[in-house]
């Protein structure tokens, strides 16, 4: 029904013709933004209701009192459920930290929450179906889980700005919603997001769009195509410098795909964009002290090069 009202608009209605640049990249752009909008509103609202049963403080509390390891798990698990871009997870992580949540434990959400998420997971399950979608979100997890462990074991807490040590959260009590109570936040929650995203969302279609009609394939597929051994690294190096959530990369990964890149290529630059970026490295300066910013930032972007090549030996 979508496909066939974007051919509808751009073929018929304005009378441009298949195959041609234009016309190739306005149904691209028609199609995959209604998609996305329809898939993610009937989703974020599902997952809006089923947070209403984790508020802030009982989560808090909930990693706060557990192995290091499990607590990696259920903060990559968190991370899930919280659609944050790299920069606004950081009010959280620092929470974390200043709640008592193992070091290790607060970058484990800090690496999930923007790479992994309902909105990763409706858009590359539209866009590429669900074995793509279910691959990325559990190697996503996996990244997140031991990058956390790996920079817990090295023991960096001394390269947490003293301020933060300082601070004290204060606990306040759970609220427990009736059912009114959550439908109503379910609504509100979900409007206020798409509010936020919508700019990465028509963004990222539209350059998605120029991408797959007016880039020749051939040019991408030169530079960071299947054959390049050094495509990963290139990909994941482009990304870092680059500052976007999954709904914003999403669309323009597609049309890097349909222009020949490999899998594994495009999905390492996903997950560069998302979880690391120049802005957030900028606010987490203000909480991290240089060494363990870089340990960070070199470790998740190593995990990421490793399964980019992971997934192009496997797919």
């Amino acid at each position: 029904m979508l496909k066939k009202t974007a051919d509808y608009i751009t073929f018929d209605l304005l009378g441009l013709t298949p195959g041609t640049h234009g016309g190739e990249a306005l149904d691209f752009f028609l199609y995959d933004t209604a998609k996305i909008f329809l898939l993610l509103t009937t989703i974020i609202y599902v997952v809006a209701i089923i947070r209403t049963s984790f508020p802030p403080e009982k989560t808090k509390r909930l990693l706060s009192h557990k192995r290091e390891y499990v607590g990696n798990i259920l903060a990559a698990l968190l991370g899930t459920v919280t659609p944050f871009c790299s920069c606004s997870a950081v009010p959280l992580f620092i929470g974390f930290v200043e709640s008592g949540v193992p070091l290790g434990v607060t970058f484990s959400f800090l690496i999930s929450s923007p790479m992994v998420n309902e909105v990763a997971l409706i858009m590359l399950w539209g866009l590429f179906g669900w074995k793509i979608a279910l691959i990325y979100i559990g190697t996503g997890l996996l990244v997140a889980i031991f990058s956390g462990i790996i920079i817990g074991k090295l023991k960096m807490e001394k390269y947490v700005q003293d301020y933060v040590w300082e601070m004290q959260v204060g606990h306040t009590d759970i609220v427990q919603m009736n059912m009114r109570e959550k439908l109503d936040y379910a609504r509100e929650y979900t409007q206020d997001l798409l509010k936020k995203i919508w700019p990465y969302v028509v963004v990222g279609v539209g350059l998605g769009a120029f991408i797959h009609g007016y880039v020749p394939q051939d040019f991408l597929v030169r530079w960071a195509g299947p054959h390049n051994p050094f495509a990963v690294p290139i990909a994941v190096a482009l990304g870092v410098p680059l500052y976007s959530n999954a709904a914003g990369v999403i669309p323009i990964v597609h049309a890097l795909m349909e222009k020949g890149m490999a899998i594994g290529t495009v999905l390492a630059f996903m997950m560069a964009v998302t979880a690391l970026s120049l802005p957030e490295a900028i606010i987490l300066k203000n909480v991290l002290k240089n060494r363990l910013l870089a340990v960070f930032f070199g470790i998740v972007a190593t995990a990421i090069v490793c399964v980019g090549y992971l997934f192009n030996a496997i797919l």
